[in-house]
């Protein structure tokens, strides 16, 4: 769905992205995300230069806007970006670290808020050192309360949240605010990649520089529920302050910035993710804060689903492949011709909703191959992560259960090799496991706490893998 009141500017320069596929005529496009099959209209065509699209009137604006939400396109962004960013960074103590934020973002004004530090004079000279306006509050509110202190004092159009643990620089925040040339965007994001701040990283530092929880991959896009990135995290973001409102829900001590996404995106604005910009967060020290991090990233869940219901669900699995992938982690005699009959299944119904294009047949094919797959990494991802204290209690019990989860770790690391392209030392397969446990255990603590199952329910959709579309044109 188009955003409200969304005018994307003459000159603005969509392409569509490199992992899209096209078919046909090159009519047809195969991507995005979730995954969708498009058929552009012989006068969509015809408003592309290759695989460019330069906005010049009201029916080139029409097609830009719907590829830029089904993540079909990214936008071609040039030039510096504004530079009216007021940069907001809230603190509780960690002076050092605040320092090296602040001389980082330099020369963009700062608002440091002092969330109720016990050493508030310390914060204060180091905020005074470098020039920026101080908020103190005297009752700690938490990060989510913290920046909304600091957004009401925001006199620029955008503004920056930079957490005091994060390095980014000026240029890196204007050239994310490149994404505010459309009117509808709300919310843009870098790529936040661990560093260890010591000088020789132990192995669960070294593993979270590769596989922070905060690294949403290499791939940019519109993120909204659903998507290959549905959210962002608050450690570094660049809003428009008139589309913020009153900013995050104070209440929420975690995943507040989930929910910022999630209501923007709800009210028809939209939110991107830029990961050739990166920002550097500092990993944590200890693997005691490590595990401990985890561990409340997962109780976050449970508030989510409180306020978002399914869209928090774990997992997404057409039911016809979540039988044909628990056959294949079960891996018992009678496991490949369930496999096989579920796609046939899903092939059949790709086929009778996909456009009447030469090789129908076989792009259903491999698009039900694709969703067993998923699915297969859906499911292994429940038994060794989200659902692990009740995967393990069965497997007590339970051969058949024992069986799937074995396979599930296989599948968890395949996937992590993959992902790295290169050999996997066995204490990253710890830190692997480690980081499953805790931010499971978490998400079983936030259930039991809310006393709702809600955020470890898988939510079953009746798509098989991709949905279609019958004409991008106005």
């Amino acid at each position: 769905m188009t955003p409200r009141g969304r005018r994307l500017p003459d000159g603005f320069t969509i392409r569509i992205r490199a992992d899209v596929r096209r078919h046909g005529d090159k009519g047809v496009l195969v991507g995005g995300s979730p995954l969708r099959v498009v058929r552009l209209s012989a006068r969509a065509r015809e408003l592309f230069e290759g695989d460019r699209l330069e906005v010049k009137n009201a029916t080139g604006r029409a097609v830009a806007e719907r590829l830029l939400d089904a993540n079909l396109a990214d936008p071609d962004l040039a030039g510096p970006g504004p530079a009216d960013i007021t940069v907001v960074i809230p603190v509780r103590d960690r002076p050092d670290q605040l320092d090296h934020a602040l001389a980082a973002v330099h020369p963009l004004p700062c608002i440091v808020v002092d969330d109720a530090s016990h050493d508030p004079a310390a914060v204060a000279t180091v905020a005074a050192r470098h020039g920026a306006r101080l908020v103190t509050l005297v009752e700690n509110v938490g990060p989510a309360g913290a920046r909304n202190a600091g957004l009401r004092h925001v006199p620029t159009q955008f503004v920056a949240f930079v957490d005091s643990d994060v390095r980014v620089d000026a240029a890196t925040l204007g050239r994310l605010a490149r994404h505010f040339a459309d009117p509808a965007v709300a919310l843009a994001g870098p790529l936040v990649q661990s560093r260890a701040r010591s000088s020789r990283p132990r192995w669960f530092e070294r593993y979270d520089e590769q596989a922070s929880s905060l690294a949403l991959g290499t791939t940019p896009g519109s993120v909204h529920p659903g998507a290959a990135v549905g959210w962002l995290p608050s450690a570094c973001l660049v809003g428009r302050v008139a589309h913020l409102g009153a900013g995050f829900d104070p209440a929420m001590r975690v995943g507040e910035d989930v929910d910022l996404v999630w209501r923007l995106v709800a009210r028809g604005h939209v939110v991107r993710y830029e990961p050739q910009e990166t920002a550097y967060h500092d990993a944590r020290p200890t693997i005691g804060s490590w595990l401990g991090r985890k561990f409340v990233y997962g109780t976050g869940s449970a508030g989510l689903a409180a306020r978002h219901g399914t869209a928090v669900a774990p997992a997404v699995i057409p039911p016809v492949a979540a039988v044909g992938a628990a056959a294949v982690l079960l891996h018992r005699r009678w496991s490949w011709p369930v496999a096989a009959a579920s796609l046939i299944s899903s092939q059949v119904r790709l086929k009778r909703v996909l456009p009447d294009i030469p090789g129908r047949g076989g792009l259903a094919t491999r698009l039900a191959v694709r969703g067993l797959g998923w699915s297969v990494r859906q499911e292994s991802a429940l038994l060794v992560r989200h659902s692990w204290p009740a995967a393990a209690a069965l497997a007590l019990v339970s051969k058949p259960v024992r069986r799937a989860v074995l396979a599930g770790l296989l599948v968890d690391v395949a996937v992590q090799v993959s992902e790295l392209r290169r050999p996997i030392p066995p204490s990253w397969l710890l830190a692997r496991q480690l980081d499953n446990l805790a931010y499971g255990a978490g998400l079983w603590v936030g259930a039991l706490r809310s006393r709702s199952p809600r955020s470890l329910l898988p939510r079953f959709t009746r798509k098989d893998g991709a949905a279609s579309g019958n004409g991008v044109s106005p």
